[in-house]
C-alpha cells in the first residue's frame, strides 16, 4: 500500500512539474512574441511618422505660398521725372487679379517736378501695379503745402493725374475750413472742383477767425 501511494506520489509530483515547466516556457514565448511585436510597431509607427512628416513638409514647400507680404514698398517714375511711392505695413495680392494688392496702414508719396509734393495715408489701399491707379480708404488725409484734405474715399490715377476724394470731406487751409461731398483735383497744378452730391445742397465754408 505504501509502495502504491509512494508511486502515485512520485507521478503526481513529476505531473506538477511538468506542467509548471510548460506553462513558464509558453508565458516566456508569448511574452517574448508580445515584445517583438511592440518593438515592430514602434519601429512602423516611427517609419509612418517620420514619412508622414516628411512628406507634409514637402507638400508645405510645394503647394503652399503665402500671398501676404510685411513692410511693402511701390515705387515709379513717369517719362517727366514725376516719382510716386506706396508704402504699407501690409499688402495682400489678390490670387484673382495678380496686379492687385491690398494694403494696411498705407503712407504715399507724390514727388512732382514741377509742383508741389503730395503726402497721402489711409488705413487701407487697393494698389493696382499695372497702372499705379490706387484706392485709399478709410480716415484718408491729404497734405500739400498748407492744405490739408480728410475723407474716407481716394480714387487716385496717375495716368488720369487727378485725385477724386469723397464721404465726410473737408478741406482747411490757413484761411478756412470747407465741407463737400467731393473734392476732384489735378495733381500738377492743383485746380481743383469742389461740389455737393445733390443740387439742393451747398458746400460748406467756414472763415478760421
Amino acid at each position: 500500500m505504501k509502495k502504491k501511494n509512494l508511486i502515485i506520489f512520485t507521478i503526481l509530483f513529476f505531473s506538477i512539474v511538468s506542467l509548471f515547466s510548460y506553462l513558464k516556457y509558453a508565458n516566456e514565448k508569448n511574452i517574448s512574441k508580445v515584445d517583438k511585436n511592440i518593438s515592430n510597431n514602434k519601429s512602423n509607427n516611427k517609419e509612418i511618422s517620420e514619412e508622414g512628416s516628411f512628406k507634409e513638409n514637402t507638400s508645405d514647400d510645394e503647394t503652399y505660398k503665402s500671398n501676404i507680404m510685411k513692410n511693402v514698398s511701390y515705387s515709379s517714375k513717369d517719362t517727366k521725372g514725376n516719382e510716386y511711392t506706396v508704402n504699407a505695413s501690409q499688402g495682400e495680392i489678390d490670387y484673382d487679379e495678380q496686379n492687385i494688392i491690398y494694403l494696411t496702414d498705407v503712407k504715399a508719396f507724390i514727388i512732382l517736378t514741377d509742383s508741389n509734393n503730395v503726402t497721402i495715408t489711409s488705413d487701407y489701399g487697393k494698389y493696382n501695379s499695372n497702372n499705379l491707379d490706387t484706392i485709399f480708404s478709410k480716415n484718408v488725409v491729404i497734405n500739400y503745402l498748407e492744405n490739408k484734405i480728410t475723407g474716407e474715399y481716394l480714387d487716385f490715377s496717375m495716368k488720369r493725374n487727378s485725385m477724386i476724394i469723397s464721404r465726410n470731406v473737408v478741406y482747411t487751409n490757413l484761411e478756412n475750413i470747407l465741407k463737400a461731398d467731393v473734392i476732384e483735383m489735378d495733381i500738377t497744378t492743383k485746380d481743383t472742383k469742389i461740389f455737393m452730391f445733390q443740387d439742393d445742397k451747398k458746400v460748406n465754408i467756414k472763415n478760421k477767425d
